[in-house]
């Protein structure tokens, strides 16, 4: 499996390397520098790199290259996938993973990563897990190492969550108030026409879980009508050969906070748009343009949509853009030719319009 990690920056500093077999030379990441030069932006880079002794296999997030270098093939959607969970979890641990914070806690991250991976294998990759081992950094936690000269942060004991057939669950939890939240997050790509219909459109959607149960709950979610979800990804904790036969899920949660799941809806099933889009757009190279966009709640809904920021992305073309709306505050960026419109509230009775040259 994974023998070497390294963390890179935009500028091409190797500033965190990890190694959980033999040591690689720093000196392969120069097929991914070489692959690197040839992408025009960060994210088109390959993120699987054939090399003639190695494979590697990258993700980037928050301007931060996480490298991983094999010896032998694997799936590279495994790989891809604890890559993210190393961001995340740093995240969850940092409140960001940046260079900055990487460093700032450089020894609770090669805790970290040390019990995430065992001999290049995944082993303790839930969140509650891993701070029953390594404990989050805090403020006092630190001036007490600091004064001491010894390491707090460090779990004396095996979670005793690992013992058992639920390892993402830590035994004996007690809660004074029993609760549990699911949100549903859901991103709509859609193509519109003049008239305001949808040509197309589908669903990927997210449930995110916040559970504080005691003692070991076991807890089923149901849809009404679960047929339309397609590619559905879950957490570890569901039972998959439940979902198959009745399209229940069926799990024991993890303490805290974890993605239960994730699904797409195709465009073959009718989405409902929240909210309708009437544009007239003429662009005339050499001239002035005319752009006009009102944006419009669905009435079927019955709710009330908030937070609304719609950006357009105009040609290179476009030097400026002089526009003026009836609600909220808008900016045009002249490098990146990218007009930001932050709506806000979406009141029915007052609609709100963005329009200009």
């Amino acid at each position: 499996m994974i023998h070497s990690l390294f963390v890179i920056n935009c500028s091409g500093d190797i500033f965190l390397e990890k190694h959980w077999k033999s040591v690689i030379n720093k000196s392969v990441c120069d097929y991914f520098f070489e692959a690197q030069t040839k992408a025009s932006n960060p994210e088109d880079v390959p993120p699987v790199i054939v090399t003639p002794h190695h494979y590697i296999i990258h993700i980037f997030r928050n301007k931060l290259y996480f490298v991983a270098v094999l010896t032998t093939e694997v799936a590279p959607l495994f790989v891809i996938e604890f890559l993210h969970r190393i961001f995340d979890t740093m995240v969850d641990y940092f409140s960001e993973c940046s260079e900055t914070s990487l460093k700032e806690h450089i020894v609770v991250v090669y805790e970290i990563l040390d019990e995430m991976l065992d001999n290049g294998f995944p082993l303790a990759v839930e969140s509650n897990v891993l701070k029953e081992l390594i404990k989050p950094p805090n403020f006092l936690r630190t001036i007490a190492d600091t004064v001491t000269g010894k390491a707090s942060g460090f779990g004396a004991t095996l979670p005793s969550g690992q013992l058992s057939t639920v390892p993402w669950r830590r035994t004996g939890v007690k809660y004074t108030n029993n609760e549990a939240y699911f949100d549903m997050i859901e991103e709509i790509d859609a193509i519109i026409d003049k008239a305001g219909i949808a040509v197309t459109a589908e669903i990927q959607g997210y449930i995110d879980s916040q559970v504080k149960l005691s003692g070991m709950p076991d807890l089923t979610l149901t849809f009404v009508n679960p047929r339309i979800l397609d590619d559905v990804s879950f957490h570890p904790c569901v039972r998959f050969s439940r979902w198959e036969s009745e399209k229940i899920v069926s799990f024991i949660p993890p303490d805290g906070q974890f993605r239960l799941m994730s699904y797409h809806i195709g465009s073959y099933n009718s989405v409902n748009l929240p909210i309708y889009l009437k544009h007239s757009i003429a662009y005339r190279e050499g001239s002035g343009g005319k752009f006009d966009v009102t944006i419009g709640p669905k009435q079927n809904l019955g709710k009330t949509i908030e937070n609304v920021v719609l950006q357009v992305q105009f040609p290179k073309t476009v030097l400026s853009a002089t526009l003026t709306s009836n609600q909220g505050k808008n900016s045009f960026d002249p490098v990146s030719k990218l007009m930001t419109w932050d709506v806000g509230r979406i009141d029915p009775a007052k609609l709100p319009n963005i329009k200009g040259s």
